[in-house]
């Protein structure tokens, strides 16, 4: 008896505590209050008077891939246009590494500190795997984020072809209808179908880095034909002397290639993100360009070539849409599929039995 009295006596020995608290907080309601459905007039609304919030839930809508949010998304747009076609619309591109979101941030401060509206549309790579996106553009930008004439929409690539959401275009419209005066546009990175980004802006710039190689094999000549302006950047520190090797380089380089149709000698410029420098050269070559081309008429002759792609891909993906969607199509790939992978049916083949759908139902 002694010694059972010893034990509980002991350290050693495990009283009972006080009974934890829920984690939960039981006030707390989580039922998930809906939002109020807008109008089409008031998204529109909205929009122009400068609401943010509205302007986020419209390009929400435009990017949804709900059925029912089709029809209002087109109607925004639609009585958006005659607020639209008011801004100058940049496109950035460059390798990955090259410190993209710290350029515009900078860039990004530098316009709006001289009194124009700025629209970041950040375009984040979508996971092949998952389909899902970082959106972690804003936090990249954190003194951008909070910059009062500055906005910035994050969005998912998706599976679009280089690396451009698919409704970029019809943010832009949004965005310029909402009173901002410059879009810049940052792409996921370089690739072969950069071509997607140059055909929706007025202004395409390449950001490089020095002592990548590139300068060395001609550089993605591709690309560099497309540029309007290349700068490289990260000129700072003990890589200032590699940056301007490296803008002598791309100089020589570019005088290789045949002029613009546009009368417009492309420049490579160097600049410091980081330490803020000649960032203001790069808005000049910028307004420099804005100049020459609505001068010599190239201005109009874009933003009218711009519509007509619009056009052709906004038919090309709702013919697309339209074809995919339909009952007997979807069945008819579904029985094709096992086929496919068996290897007992061609993929030609196969494609040809669902184009053929509709003239008989099967092949």
């Amino acid at each position: 008896m002694v010694k059972k009295e010893r034990f509980f006596e002991s350290a050693l020995h495990v009283r009972e505590g006080v009974e934890e608290p829920s984690s939960v907080n039981p006030y707390i309601d989580f039922k998930k209050k809906k939002k109020r459905a807008l109008s089409v007039d008031e998204y529109v609304k909205g929009i122009i008077s400068g609401n943010r919030v509205i302007l986020s839930r419209a390009i929400t809508m435009i990017e949804s891939v709900n059925p029912e949010h089709f029809a209002i998304s087109q109607a925004i747009i639609e009585k958006c246009l005659p607020y639209s076609d008011k801004s100058i619309r940049i496109g950035i591109t460059g390798v990955p590494g090259v410190g993209k979101s710290t350029f515009i941030e900078s860039l990004g401060k530098h316009i709006t500190s001289l009194g124009h509206r700025l629209a970041v549309l950040a375009i984040d790579p979508s996971s092949q795997r998952s389909k899902g996106s970082i959106l972690g553009d804003k936090t990249r930008m954190e003194s951008l984020a909070v910059d009062s004439n500055a906005y910035i929409r994050p969005s998912p690539s998706g599976l679009t072809l280089g690396g451009v959401a698919r409704k970029t275009r019809e943010t832009i419209i949004l965005c310029e209808a909402a009173g901002f005066d410059v879009i810049l546009i940052e792409t996921v990175g370089v690739g072969q179908s950069e071509t997607v980004v140059k055909s929706m802006v007025d202004f395409f710039l390449l950001l490089m880095l020095a002592g990548a190689g590139d300068e060395l094999q001609g550089i993605k000549r591709g690309i560099m034909e497309m540029a309007d302006a290349i700068v490289i950047t990260k000129a700072d520190g003990n890589n200032r002397q590699r940056a301007d090797l490296a803008k002598t380089q791309f100089q020589s380089a570019l005088h290789l290639f045949p002029a613009n149709e546009n009368g417009w000698k492309i420049p490579v410029k160097t600049c410091s993100s980081i330490e803020n420098k000649d960032i203001d050269q790069v808005w000049q070559v910028i307004k420099e360009f804005e100049a020459v081309i609505k001068e010599n008429g190239f201005f109009d002759k874009t933003r009218h070539e711009q519509w007509v792609n619009i056009f052709y891909e906004w038919m090309d993906n709702s013919i697309k849409d339209s074809f995919y969607s339909k009952e007997v199509v979807k069945e008819e790939i579904a029985r094709l599929l096992p086929a496919i992978k068996s290897g007992s049916i061609s993929p030609y083949q196969a494609g040809l039995c669902v184009l053929e759908i509709e003239r008989k139902k099967s092949c």
